[in-house]
């Protein structure tokens, strides 16, 4: 057992939690009774350099979890249940997110990273925001530090031994220092390279939140009522995008591992991470409105504190175990929601008493705003954007009420949608409806001086185009024997008024010689978004459908029946414009590119081992000889399944997978995605035999043969055509003094497609072997039982199981693309605003355009 390491590592965390408090102690000193960049010079200097002791103790503590999972040092519990010695690399990276006290060190050194950003920066604000940002450090580390403290536990330590946390396995009584082999793994639904890399990005953006929020706070405590929000603005639209960009990873992830269909499931945990999103982006366009215009300042504090209490909120819901099973996400429950409500309460009183006490002070607009204003459908806009925020959290919030008041002894009748997606969406739809419009609006009037007649000539051609798209749009629809509802008519012509809105803005400002507008690309990206959910949610195409007229299971619905088609292996089967074959089971064999066909593997009783039967060669190149060994990773079953376009003659392969997985339910189907440029075709399995289960084979029935007899199989014939030598065997290495004989099978199978079989007789050392030989597509097996070399007979076994089988979903996702790209633009958007706020004050401000489109503006609203 190695204590060292892990010792370092809770010395580290005591260390960086008393840093921690000292720096925020520190901080608060400096900024106390001073004038805002006029700090005490002693004091800042004992707040920096405890924010720094702070950050080198969280990268020790960082070291020392990675080192205890990369080295495999099992006697810490992190380790052995959330890694195991077959892990890649990356994956192994993964493992230190897995858990909650790895997912916390995580945001923990964010906030690092981002407070020393705060330092070069924005140095004269550095006092008052690092002592909020070292405040909740403080808490933050509280989370992970483990002690006990008057019979009371704070936090849960990464670093705690396997003996110490189960401790009642009777083998510490014999073996205490007892280290396991091998640790229990990382869920395998999780080794996926999203989980490198959306974990990450998720809690960088809710890393950034903590920004706003702390100089929202910071200028109510130093009474700096307006001049917070520059600084504030760049950060924010950063935590905007990097959130966006990782909900939306998180959301691509979901629509390549899991089975639903879809990309969003509304689940609790998924709502969560949302809704605070939603909030951002809101107090981002009231910060602009402020910073541009001088209004909405009430609302800009409201909303960024709004913004954080909701990623606190968001933090008790995933973590205090309080949704219990309603959510796949969410984390085991570590006795942590006491801490968990003190943070969240500690934070939210924090801010309502500074706003309480100083709201009268912030200023207001006397500005009247009427229908020609921008400002008013900004911040219409930013009204949507809560009011969409509340649906989705007072809904999700139901398993908090029940046991609020379950606590007081009350039992209520309350429980989640059970259609979670119906119910959502139909109520959201209307939200993206109102966001596509008002994107457009607010944006185009933004850029202009707006009244009735520049109103309409500017929104004229752009509603024109958009009803006239949505038009064709619902033609092609009927022409292809689609209906369409109301509803997702509206949301078509509001996307596409959205797009070509935001469209027009880019254009007019590219001829006037304007800078790019950061709000006009992200707005783009917003339209495609809505335009690639409307298509793919609303207009996936089933292609599986089953035209046979037979039922695949008594026990599929009416429309699971309708909807699947059953594949015997290596029968094609017509699928609307494609013949699809099912070819065989496939191993993901970490050396070898794609994936290697099971009947070229002897499976062995190291599950992750593996005896090649044949040569596994791509093209010329031989990666494994008959007999070597090779690591396999057998979490996945991949199953290929063989496209050919009717038409065309042209042909792809999909790689469908299932896994077993005993903590999501047993076997676990993954879809395999083939990308065009107008549509997905998403192919998943809805059943396959069990692979955890060997199928059945019959008692073997003896027939003697001699060599050119034809024996009868069922529906099937063989020719037995020749005994001869075998110079290879599968999964054994021949020796000087073996004799191996192969017989040499023909079968005729159906449609006149026959298989070669050749079992194995084997003599060594006077002992006799036998290497039966399968052929699946058939269901049969043979064995070389006797030789009889006076009478030249020989015994031939044959046993008979099930064929193998899938049974497949496919459809067409059309237009998702829109999704995935307009993501990347709202991003992409969103970064631009910040890089145009830091080069704006260098620039003079553009001339005013004459005609109808009146004066650009010189900023964009984000």
């Amino acid at each position: 057992m190695n204590l060292l390491i892990g010792n370092l590592g809770q010395a580290s965390v005591i260390l960086a939690f008393v840093a921690a408090a000292v720096s925020a102690y520190g901080y608060f000193q400096a900024a106390r009774g001073r004038a805002l960049g006029e700090a005490d010079a002693s004091w800042l200097r004992l707040a920096r350099g405890a924010f720094f002791v702070h950050g080198a103790a969280v990268l020790g503590v960082v070291v020392c979890l990675f080192n205890i999972i990369a080295e495999h040092r099992y006697e810490y519990y992190y380790a052995w249940s959330h890694s195991s010695n077959h892990l890649p690399v990356y994956y192994i990276i993964s493992c230190f997110w897995e858990g909650q006290e790895g997912s916390f060190l995580l945001w923990i050194f964010w906030h690092v990273l981002i407070g020393l950003g705060i330092m070069k920066f924005n140095r004269t604000w550095e006092a008052p925001v690092l002592a909020i940002f070292a405040s909740v450090q403080a808490f933050l580390v509280s989370m992970i530090l483990g002690v006990v403290v008057g019979g009371t536990k704070v936090g849960s330590s990464p670093f705690i031994l396997l003996r110490d946390f189960l401790t009642d396995l009777p083998v510490w009584k014999t073996q205490p220092d007892f280290v396991p082999k091998d640790g229990t793994g990382l869920n395998a639904l999780l080794q996926n390279y999203w989980m490198v890399i959306h974990p990450p990005t998720l809690f960088l953006g809710f890393a950034l939140t903590l920004v706003p929020f702390a100089f929202a706070i910071a200028g109510l405590w130093k009474k700096e009522l307006t001049t917070w929000v520059k600084p504030a603005l760049p950060w924010t639209s950063l935590g905007g995008a990097v959130l966006g960009v990782g909900i939306m990873m998180g959301a691509y992830w979901a629509y390549e591992t899991l089975n639903f269909g879809g990309y969003w499931n509304w689940d609790p945990v998924e709502n969560a991470v949302f809704i605070p999103w939603l909030v951002l982006i809101a107090a981002l366009h009231g910060m602009v409105l402020w910073q541009k215009r001088r209004i909405g300042l009430r609302t800009s504090f409201a909303l960024v504190v709004a913004t954080f209490v909701l990623v606190l909120y968001a933090t008790f819901l995933t973590r205090s175990g309080v949704l219990g099973s309603a959510s796949v996400h969410s984390f085991t429950d570590l006795g942590l929601s006491g801490q968990l409500l003190i943070y969240l309460g500690f934070f939210t009183v924090l801010a309502v008493v500074l706003l309480v006490r100083h709201w009268k002070e912030i200023p207001i607009s006397e500005k009247e705003l009427n229908a020609y204003s921008p400002e008013l459908w900004v911040f219409v806009g930013a009204t949507v954007l809560c009011l969409a925020a509340f649906q989705v959290v007072f809904t999700t919030s139901i398993p908090v009420y029940k046991a609020f008041l379950g606590f007081f002894g009350v039992k209520a009748n309350l429980a989640l949608p059970a259609d979670q997606v119906s119910f959502y969406t139909r109520i959201q739809l209307w939200s993206g409806v109102l966001i596509a419009l008002l994107s457009g609006i607010g944006q185009v009037m933004w850029w202009q001086r707006n009244d009735k007649a520049s109103v309409i000539n500017a929104f004229a051609p752009t509603v024109m185009l958009a009803l006239l798209g949505t038009a064709l749009g619902v033609l092609l629809l009927r022409y292809f024997g689609h209906t369409i509802t109301l509803p997702y008519a509206v949301l078509l012509a509001a996307g596409l008024f959205g797009l070509l809105a935001n469209f027009s803005t880019l254009f007019g400002l590219w001829r006037r010689g304007v800078t790019l507008s950061g709000g006009a690309v992200a707005h783009v990206g917003i339209a495609l978004m809505l335009l690639g959910m409307l298509g793919s949610a609303g207009y996936s195409n089933t292609i599986s459908r089953n035209v046979t007229g037979q039922l695949i299971s008594q026990q599929m619905s009416t429309e699971e029946n309708r909807d699947n088609v059953l594949l015997l292996r290596n029968e094609t089967v017509p699928m609307q414009k494609y013949d699809v074959t099912y070819t065989g089971q496939y191993l993901d064999v970490p050396t070898v590119p794609g994936y290697v066909n099971t009947q070229l593997l002897y499976r062995t009783d190291d599950d992750y081992r593996a005896i090649a039967r044949g040569d596994i060669k791509r093209g010329d190149k031989v990666y494994y000889k008959t007999g070597d060994t090779l690591e396999i990773r057998p979490e996945n079953t991949y199953y290929r399944v063989n496209y050919e376009d009717r038409k065309t003659g042209e042909s792809f392969v999909l790689y469908p997978r299932a896994q077993v997985n005993e903590e999501m339910g047993g076997l676990l189907p993954s879809p395999a995605l083939l990308h065009f440029a107008s549509h997905d075709i998403y192919s998943h399995i809805t059943s396959v035999p069990d692979p955890r289960k060997e199928q059945p084979w019959s008692p073997s029935v003896p027939h003697e043969l001699s060599v050119g007899d034809t024996l009868f199989l069922n529906d099937y014939f063989a020719v037995f055509r020749a005994i001869e030598q075998a110079h290879e065997v599968p999964g054994i290495k021949l020796e000087p003094g073996d004799i191996a004989l192969q017989a040499d099978m023909i079968i005729s199978g159906e449609k006149g497609r026959q298989y070669h079989a050749h079992p194995i007789f084997l003599l060594r050392d006077r002992q006799i072997g036998r290497v039966p030989d399968e052929v699946e597509d058939l269901g049969l097996r043979l064995t070389l039982d006797q030789i009889d070399p006076v009478k030249g007979k020989f015994t031939l076994g044959v046993s008979s199981t099930a064929k193998d089988y899938i049974v497949l979903q496919a459809t067409e996702k059309p237009f998702i693309n829109l999704l995935w790209g307009g993501t990347l633009l709202m991003g992409l958007g969103l970064t631009l605003s910040i890089r145009q706020r830091r080069t704006a004050k260098a620039k003079p401000a553009p001339a005013p355009a004459k005609g109808r489109a009146g004066a650009a503006r010189p900023q964009a609203v984000a």
